[in-house]
């Protein structure tokens, strides 16, 4: 193995501690918590935590936490994610395969729109403008 060098140990340390910001939740104002139980990890919830970091990464967002949770209880829609964005009404989508969670970062989270065929928990339409 190579040994490191002092710039390599410093860009390793600024890559773990950019990690370690996304876990942060001060300064984030929205969360999208993916169900991480058995039956969401055997239905590719993994990938779709994944596709979700990588979407916010790309578009440079850091106003939102991205977190685990086990079971929601909605396994026969796994994987699920649960978004909490203020002003809007919290939902859970299922079913949310990679392609759905970047969806997720782009329709929900940057353009405030909900992804209706994807919708498990839809809210009371008394709430939804």
């Amino acid at each position: 193995m190579a040994k490191l060098t002092l710039a390599d140990l410093r860009n390793l340390r600024d890559e773990k501690q950019k990690a370690m910001e996304k876990r942060d939740p001060s300064n984030k104002d929205a969360q999208i918590i993916v169900g991480m139980g058995t039956c969401g990890i055997a239905a590719g919830a993994k990938e779709t935590f994944n596709a979700i970091i990588e979407e916010l990464d790309s578009r440079g967002i850091t106003h939102v936490l991205v977190r685990q949770t086990g079971c929601m209880g909605l396994c026969h829609s796994e994987p699920t994610v649960e978004v909490i964005v203020p002003h809007m009404p919290v939902v859970i989508y299922g079913n949310v395969n990679a392609e759905t969670g970047k969806k997720i970062v782009n329709d929900h989270i940057v353009n405030k729109q909900l992804i209706d065929n994807h919708i498990c928990d839809k809210p009371a339409m008394d709430i939804v403008r």
